[in-house]
Parts: C-alpha cells; sequence; structure tokens
C-alpha cells in the first residue's frame, strides 16, 4: 500500500480533471487520514530555501541535543546492557529535536535568513491548509468555508497557526527507543514538509504500519481529530509515528492550522445524528496535553458536557 498522492495543479483543470482530484482527496481523508500533495503552488525555491535554514538551525542546537535527556537515558541503556543486565525500551520521551514558530514567540536569529525565509513559507502554508479545507467542505456536502468558520468562531478569533521544525538525529540503538510516539494530531489540518532522503514516518491503516515514503518537494496533509469531530466521523484523525534510523538526520517541518482556543468544535456533517460532543477547542487541549499517546476516544468522553436532568 502507498499512501495517496495528489497532483494539486489539476483542481485548476478541466471538469474531469477537478472531479479526479476532489475524489483523490475525499478518499486521502476517509481511508488514509493521509496524503501527500505535488504541484501544491508552494515554489521548489523557497522550499529550497526551508530545508536550508532549518538543517543550519539544527547545526547550532546539536551540541545541547547531544547532552539532553534521550541521548543520556539510551546510554544508560546501553551501558547497562554492557554490564549483562536486560533492559526495555523506552516508552516516555522520543529522539527529537525540536522548536516552535507562532506569530507571538521567539524565533530563532541564526541562520540570518531564517525568520525571513519562515514567515514567508508560513504565509504560504495557511494558504494551502485554507485551499485544501475548501476541498473538505465541499466533499462533506458543506458551503464553503464552514470548516474555516468553525475554527475561527465565524471570524470573532484568529485560528491557531503554528509551525514545528524537528529533527531527528542517527541514533545508534533504534531497537530502544522512538523517534515520535505513536498519536493522532489534536488539531484540524497539518502540512508536512519532510525529509525527501531520510524515511521514518509511518501511517497506521487497517492495523499495518505503512511507510510514508519520502516523495521531493512534496506536502504531506494529515487531518486532526478536529476534523474527525467536524465530518461526524466521516474523516478519521490517523495514528502515526517516527522511527528513528541508525543513518542520515530526518529533517520534519510540520504546520498546523488548528482552531482558536475559544472556538465551539461540534459535527457539521451530521448524518444519522452527532457522533461526538460539542466542545471548546481549548477544553480539549487541556486533555490531549494529557493524553496524547492514549487512545483518543476517551479524550472526546472527557470534554462531552454532562446530561442535565
Amino acid at each position: 500500500m502507498v499512501v495517496p498522492v495528489v497532483d494539486l495543479s489539476k483542481l485548476d483543470g478541466g471538469a474531469g480533471e477537478r472531479a479526479e482530484v476532489m475524489a483523490q482527496i475525499d478518499n486521502g481523508c476517509e481511508a488514509w487520514g493521509f496524503f501527500q500533495l505535488v504541484n501544491h503552488g508552494v515554489p521548489k525555491e523557497l522550499l529550497d530555501r526551508v530545508k536550508k535554514v532549518c538543517s543550519e538551525s539544527y547545526r547550532l542546537r546539536e551540541e545541547a541535543f547531544m547532552a539532553s535527556e534521550p541521548v543520556r537515558t539510551l546510554e544508560g541503556l546501553v551501558e547497562a546492557e554492557r554490564r549483562g543486565e536486560a533492559v526495555a525500551p523506552v516508552d516516555d520521551m522520543d529522539w527529537e529535536d525540536i522548536f516552535y514558530l507562532h506569530d507571538d514567540n521567539q524565533w530563532p536569529s541564526s541562520p540570518p535568513e531564517f525568520k525571513e525565509t519562515m514567515r514567508e513559507y508560513r504565509a504560504k502554508l495557511r494558504e494551502l491548509a485554507e485551499r485544501v479545507m475548501e476541498v473538505m467542505d465541499e466533499n462533506l456536502g458543506l458551503e464553503k468555508g464552514r470548516m474555516k468558520r468553525a475554527f475561527t468562531g465565524d471570524g470573532r478569533h484568529a485560528p491557531l497557526f503554528g509551525t514545528k521544525v524537528s529533527h531527528y538525529p542517527p541514533c545508534p540503538r533504534p531497537d530502544l527507543i522512538t523517534g515520535l510516539r505513536a498519536h493522532t494530531d489534536a488539531g484540524g489540518v497539518i502540512l508536512l514538509f519532510q525529509d525527501d532522503r531520510v524515511g521514518g514516518l509511518q501511517v497506521l491503516k487497517g492495523g499495518e504500519w505503512i511507510d510514508v515514503q519520502p516523495l521531493a518537494d512534496a506536502i504531506v496533509v494529515n487531518t486532526g481529530d478536529q476534523v474527525e469531530v467536524l465530518s461526524n466521523g466521516r474523516y478519521q484523525s490517523a495514528w502515526h509515528r517516527v522511527l528513528p534510523m541508525r543513518d542520515g538526520n530526518r529533517r520534519s517541518v510540520a504546520s498546523f492550522y488548528n482552531p482558536s482556543f475559544e472556538a465551539t468544535i461540534s459535527p457539521a456533517a451530521a448524518d444519522g445524528g452527532d457522533a461526538y460532543p460539542q466542545y471548546m477547542f481549548g477544553d480539549y487541549m487541556d486533555v490531549y496535553n494529557k493524553q496524547k499517546f492514549d487512545a483518543k476516544e476517551p479524550r472526546f468522553e472527557a470534554v462531552k458536557a454532562p446530561k442535565t436532568a
């Protein structure tokens, strides 16, 4: 099985091509929770700059990562193993270096072109996310812009748009630690610019872990928990994980188009009754932050309002 690849440029083609792309995205959301976009409108020149500045930013952080808790923990396990002790894989941390970019937080000042490049990239990705959401609206039989309005409280609040810059350095013992533990994403639409040489990302489908194949200059899209709710379960948020690799430093730049914390989320496509509760996204995040790596169904149950007598 291969994660679907969609040529987004055909969305602006003839009626037949447009229908084909709409169906491919619908299948990606419904059957996988993941798909890859090519010819998505983000210039290759910009993507090349993003790769360059993010890789350079990690080189400035590498020394700190090598002194971090995951590295020290793994070294301790290897040393215990050498002493003949039985060791178990670590299940409460990840082999990952990360930092986040939001409109209102402090960004790295080195390399010098980092801020300008990532501002430009984030603007393009935000536009792309909204375009993908409009396709989802149409496929779900909703009015255009319905998902965006849900995320913004009908325009009263700004959506939360964040970018997570990650690196998964070479791991000497991938059998003893994970790159990123299996989870679903809490928010809305996630757009990932992943490494085109070093793999490791996998999505769970039909009980089997499937590689999300590296594809040059593609943007990987996956649906988060809030899209599952808005679609009333037609689009499922997919479990995914990152495996650590012995060779290669995997780069990952994930941008999240999420609801405002003040946004009220509930099913917009309610065929046969609502399968999910209504709640504020901020309340959901309070639960998610404590239960990210656990089953998602109890998270929805936890934010359900108690029934009144």
